[in-house]
């Protein structure tokens, strides 16, 4: 049996809290055609729930016709993105492998560096991110907004849009209330 070369992580404590990780996910082979409006609309309910369960938020995430990328971050003490990705990554692997796909062994991960962490930079990233369209051809140059497969989710805040003109400010004030008092009212 051949041992498999992992991806090596930072230690555990750099994924929990208020991280913020940049997670790659990739199909075996790089193999396309699972990417649809139904599939969207699955990935957005398993984000859902991983990100309400593990106390995540997700400013952006980008599905490609071969991989997709989610930027994680932790909206409390008890947030754990690797325990949180655990539970994501098979779930979405159950409903790829319906449809003939499956996931590569192991996500790509960056966790954020105290620079990267600053709102110039992080929105930086995030734009780098919704912009993979445009890079791979999918959209025309800066119609990457346009593309169907790039959005957000903050679970309890449906009507956040990414490319919304005061998306940044909304976003900021959900994540600070979030973070001051949790995901439940009291």
């Amino acid at each position: 049996m051949n041992k498999r070369d992992h991806l090596r992580r930072l230690p555990r404590e750099q994924y929990q809290a208020d991280a913020i990780v940049h997670w790659t996910l990739t199909t075996v082979d790089r193999k396309q055609g699972w990417l649809s409006p139904t599939f969207l609309y699955r990935f957005r309910e398993l984000l859902t729930h991983t990100l309400f369960r593990y106390g995540l938020a997700c400013p952006t995430f980008c599905l490609m016709p071969d991989h997709f990328h989610m930027v994680w971050m932790g909206l409390c003490d008890g947030s754990d993105q690797l325990n949180a990705m655990k539970h994501f990554r098979p779930r979405c692997n159950e409903s790829l492998n319906r449809i003939g796909f499956e996931l590569q062994d192991q996500a790509h991960d960056h966790v954020f560096t105290k620079e990267e962490r600053r709102d110039t930079e992080f929105r930086n990233v995030c734009e780098y991110i919704a912009r993979n369209p445009e890079r791979a051809g999918l959209v025309e140059p800066d119609q990457f907004a346009s593309y169907s497969f790039t959005g957000c989710l903050v679970p309890g805040y449906p009507e956040l849009r990414p490319f919304a003109a005061d998306y940044w400010d909304h976003f900021d004030k959900v994540i600070s209330f979030l973070r001051k008092d949790g995901l439940l009212r009291t």
